[in-house]
């Protein structure tokens, strides 16, 4: 999905995913697992960013991104000279980098990556889809009585996971707690979204929901063997196949809900 249609790519208004982000607090946070779930959804954090002053520069280009449209070359332009000034770019110790705490940031000699391309990449990227995902999920439950199925559906190309392409296709209820753990993006990079279906459609297609009571499952794991941070993931174990369904670490919630849910 190229950079320049990602604001388009679910055919959304955009309202839902700006208001989404525009209702964030901020969080300073060292390593992206130090915030559960629902407190991600709730509040704006990028990882090393220790001062207020600079998560709020790069919150401002992503709220400017959902707002314009702008795309990544247009976002990397205006945030680089921002960040550079602050001190806030390429690698650096620990110790050095700008708010470092040593009481959460760990061993201050170890070397670790602050901005750069990538990073912004991955920040722009992820934080537009996650809003834009947010904001499609809550217009589904606000029409989830007329359109009551939800089918998951996956970018079917070289690049697709294993797992995501396994879940192409199925449909639960909107209420059905499948959606709690696997409604999409389910890692870094995914592509996937979800349609909703009414019962008219269902019947005219001959298609029929699963169910997913008793057959998740979520643990703790590893995520980053350097550090030895964990996170969780979830397990969908499907009856048709036997096969165990994957979210990424620290991947398996649903960030619409859990920010709608609280704001309301």
């Amino acid at each position: 999905m190229s950079d320049n249609i990602l604001l388009n790519a679910f055919n959304l208004p955009p309202e839902a995913a700006i208001e989404y982000l525009r209702k964030k607090g901020y969080e300073v946070s060292w390593d992206w697992q130090d915030l559960w779930q629902a407190a991600q959804a709730r509040a704006f954090t990028v990882a090393k960013a220790m001062r207020q002053d600079i998560l709020i520069d790069i919150r401002d280009m992503v709220q400017k991104a959902l707002n314009e449209g702008i795309t990544f070359q247009q976002f990397q332009k205006e945030l680089v000279p921002l960040l550079k000034a602050k001190g806030w770019w390429g690698k650096m110790l620990a110790g050095d980098v700008p708010g470092f705490d040593p009481a959460t940031g760990g061993d201050p000699d170890k070397l670790v990556q602050l901005g750069s391309p990538w990073r912004l990449k991955t920040i722009y990227r992820t934080n537009l889809q996650v809003a834009y995902m947010a904001g499609r999920e809550q217009g589904m439950e606000e029409v989830a009585k007329a359109r009551p199925y939800w089918q998951y559906i996956a970018v079917l190309d070289s690049r697709t996971r294993p797992a995501h392409r396994a879940m192409h296709g199925k449909i639960f209820r909107w209420n059905d707690p499948f959606w709690d753990k696997f409604y999409p993006p389910n890692d870094w990079g995914c592509r996937c979204r979800v349609r909703s279906l009414s019962e008219r459609e269902m019947e005219r297609d001959g298609l029929e929901p699963e169910y997913s009571t008793g057959k998740i499952s979520t643990k703790e794991i590893v995520a980053d063997k350097k550090t030895g941070e964990l996170s969780t993931i979830s397990t969908y174990r499907d009856p048709a196949t036997g096969d165990r369904l994957t979210t990424g670490p620290g991947w398996d919630y649903n960030p619409g809900r859990a920010s709608w849910s609280k704001a309301s």
